[in-house]
């Protein structure tokens, strides 16, 4: 079996090298790019496994690389950056982006980040019964990546998309903010209450006929948020 394949898009040729090397020595194969426009030509051509993307590179910024990519593709994302404010990272996830790695950075929690981003993928290709969940009038289609409310389709972002998932397949357990931030996001947002409230209420806001008595999720103060049983 082929090991996973890795595009690493960097500007910087030591950073880049250094991540070269570190996936070499454990055995990953991967692809590089110093550009926004060579790492989407890379991306088609090479359908890789998970992309290392850096936000600062000279001739795009990484944000609209990784709207272009999400545009056709659910390859994970795994942001590499110096940019270390909490705005940067939500512009980033709410993009698309799966995990967040603030430089500078040790080569033991990258290939951490890396380990489990590839569970993650196991674990999604695992999960192929009970393709469909549904409670009262919504729906949600594991396989296809999407989710109704009244058959009508619903356009969630990325990170709404990971959040709904999450309650619906832990239906009417209460999951703690710590646990859902690092299910979404690794250790990248580690806690953050603030944050995880803005993603919550954008995604109340389009699943719930009146947000502030919502019918399918609700929110236990002080502890996280349930999917409720309809």
């Amino acid at each position: 079996m082929n090991k996973p394949l890795i595009l690493v898009v960097e500007d910087d040729s030591a950073v880049r090298n250094l991540i070269a090397t570190t996936l070499e020595t454990h055995g990953y194969r991967f692809q590089t790019a110093p550009t926004g426009e060579s790492a989407i030509l890379e991306a088609v051509s090479h359908n890789p496994d998970v992309i290392l993307l850096d936000l600062g590179l000279p001739d795009m910024d990484g944000i609209e690389i990784i709207h272009k990519i999400r545009s056709w593709s659910k390859t994970p994302i795994i942001v590499i950056s110096a940019r270390s404010e909490d705005t940067d990272k939500i512009d980033a996830l709410d993009a698309g982006a799966d995990d967040y790695l603030t430089k500078p950075f040790s080569v033991e929690e990258l290939l951490a980040r890396l380990r489990v981003t590839f569970r993650r993928l196991h674990d999604v290709g695992d999960s192929v019964q009970d393709a469909v969940y549904t409670n009262g009038d919504l729906k949600i289609d594991y396989a296809a990546g999407c989710a109704f409310m009244k058959e009508q389709e619903l356009h969630l972002t990325p990170i709404e998309y990971k959040l709904l998932c999450l309650l619906a397949k832990n239906a009417g357990k209460v999951l703690t903010h710590t646990y859902i931030t690092r299910e979404i996001w690794g250790s990248a947002w580690d806690n953050d209450v603030a944050s995880l409230r803005v993603f919550m209420a954008t995604l109340r806001k389009k699943i719930e006929a009146d947000p502030s008595n919502p019918t399918y999720i609700q929110t236990h103060i002080g502890v996280g948020y349930r999917m409720l049983k309809v």
